[in-house]
Order: structure tokens, then sequence, then C-alpha cells
């Protein structure tokens, strides 16, 4: 009698001690499931920036290369508008679950690191973002259509002077990098070009190449191929040394513009408050893609020269550059909105 009830007491014993790991299983399943298996559901890069540039581009050789990573599609959306705002807002306020992230170009300069010292924005720059990886950079590029007349910047810099406030000039926009650098060249060489922005670098350039607008101002990722083409005529890019698939387009120092090295940046980023086991495999995965000979050849062909930063690094970096923008911004007399 007493071992049966000493059994039946064991068997009790044992469905107690099976219930409770189980009802430990299930709060630690509801309660780190992004820790413990993410992803489990298809992820979602947000790019600011319409289809064809050299963000989009970006984006979506990452998200090819981590769905054969993790075993679940990335894929890229598009949700262009106000110089990136709208999806830097959007991504600021997603879930911080691992499941909505960004790659950014200009808009790591526009957004995360001028427009702070533009105006109010729906999210706060170092807080609202968790840095993954820093991608690369490209510098940018002044450009006109062949038939324009005008062959360098002293020519148009002449033209300019001699047609006060008449020539137009493509940008992405107010505060952009590429308004920037226009606003520099007018400050520098003491001419009046009206800025003519427009949402995304593609739309820019094609304003260049039909004749809408005299000059553009561009990412040289998004252009490259369409100066190799002929499409379009470089006068100048922005980088501190020349690009080396276009030995003959002078810097913008070398054409008589001193102080104008700008260079756009490509940066990846999740929400802030995502988990570090999430971030540390995104950030692992990143430096792998981004060490690959054929993911660097393409991107170099797109003008974007590959370097990779982990998030620390990319965190220090937009510390540094907020104030070195605002300093950029304040001589080129942007105004504030």
């Amino acid at each position: 009698m007493f071992a049966a009830v000493t059994k039946f007491a064991h068997t009790v014993l044992h469905l107690l001690r099976a219930i409770g790991a189980s009802m430990v299983l299930v709060v630690f399943l509801s309660g780190g499931e992004s820790r413990a298996y993410w992803p489990e559901h298809p992820i979602t890069i947000i790019v600011p920036f319409a289809r064809g540039g050299v963000t989009d581009l970006i984006g979506r050789l990452l998200a090819t290369e981590l769905t054969q990573r993790l075993g679940r599609i990335v894929s890229v959306q598009n949700r262009a508008g106000e110089v990136g705002r709208v999806a830097l807002r959007d991504v600021a306020m997603a879930a911080p679950n691992g499941y909505t992230l960004l790659v950014t170009t200009n808009a790591a300069l526009i957004n995360l690191v001028i427009n702070p010292n533009l105006s109010k924005t729906a999210y706060d720059t170092l807080k609202d973002f968790a840095p993954i990886a820093y991608l690369g950079s490209t510098p940018l590029v002044i450009v006109t259509r062949p038939s324009s007349g005008i062959g360098s910047i002293a020519d148009l810099i002449a033209k300019a002077k001699a047609n006060p406030g008449k020539l137009s000039c493509a940008s992405v926009g107010v505060g952009s990098p590429s308004g920037i650098v226009l606003e520099l060249l007018k400050i520098r060489a003491g001419i009046d070009i009206t800025d003519t922005p427009f949402d995304g670098n593609e739309l820019a350039m094609m304003a260049a190449i039909t004749g809408a607008t005299d000059v553009a101002s561009l990412g040289l990722g998004g252009s490259i191929n369409h100066i190799r083409s002929g499409e379009l005529k470089a006068l100048a890019q922005t980088g501190s040394d020349r690009w080396v698939d276009l030995p003959d387009v002078p810097t913008m120092a070398e054409a008589g513009i001193p102080n104008t090295v700008v260079e756009t940046s490509l940066m990846f980023f999740a929400p802030a408050a995502t988990p570090d086991s999430v971030i540390d495999r995104l950030t692992k995965l990143t430096q792998a893609i981004l060490q690959q000979r054929d993911f660097q050849v393409e991107m170099l062909e797109a003008g974007v020269r590959l370097q990779y930063e982990g998030p620390e690094d990319l965190y220090a970096r937009i510390t540094r550059e907020i104030p070195m923008w605002k300093e950029v911004v304040k001589p080129a007399g942007v105004k504030k909105r």
C-alpha cells in the first residue's frame, strides 16, 4: 500500500514538473520570440527613395543576400517623400522586432545628420535608430546634357554670371547633399543659380538629360552609367580624389571650387530597441556580404566604394558628422523649415 502511494506521489510530482516546464517554455517563447527564433516571417527593408537609384540597388542586393542566409524572404519597399523623412519616420515608429529595417544613403546625411539642424522632425536622430552597419560612400557630381554648351565648371560660372538667376539646377532637395553642393558652388563662385528640387536622384537626373534644367547636382552612384554612356557630361565631382572609373572628371577643388568635398553615405539601421541578438546577427551577415568580391565589383560599377563599419563606429560617425554638417549648412545659407 505504501509503495503504491509513493509511486502515485512520484507520478503526480513528475506531471507537475512537466507542466511547470511547459509553462516556462510558453513564457519564454512569448516573451523572447524575436531573440530566440528570429526571423520567423518575412523582413522588409525600407528605402527612402524611388526605384532605380544607388540606395535601391544596394538595398535590393542586401535583401537578396540576406534572404539566402536567413532562410526568410527579405524584400525592399521604396517609400519616397519629403527628402527621406517619410521612410525615416516609418522606421522610427516601427516595432523593434527585426522585421522592419532601413537602408539609406542621401537620407543618412539629409535626415540623420542635417535635418536635426534644419527642422523639427518626428524622430530623434541618435535615439530612434539602432545602427547595424556603415556600408560605404559615393561622391556627388555636377552634370549637364552634352548639347547644353556648358563644358566645364568655368563655363557654368561664366554663363551664370552673364545670366543671373536664369540658369536652373536639379537637385534632390533643400538640405540634401546635392542641394548643399549647389549652395556651396553658388557661394564659392559668387553666382546665382535656381535650385529645382526633385523627389529622388533619378528624377533630378532625367531633368538634366531632357534639358528641363541646365545642370544637375546628383549622386555619382545613381548617375555614373549615364555619364559613361554619354547621355550626361560630368563637369566635376565632389570627392577628395578623382574617381577611378572617371579619370577625366576633375574634383571640385581641381575645377576651382575649394572646400567642397561632400560624399554621401550608405547606412543600415533598425528601429531603436531592436534586440541585440538581432542586431548582432545582421551586423555579422552584412560584414560577410560586403566582403564578397562580386558584391564589391557590382557596387563599384554603380559608383560606390564599399567600406564596412560596425554599429559602434556608425554611431560615432553620425555623432561626429552632425556638428560638421551644421557648419556646412550655416555658410551655405540653407534656411530652416
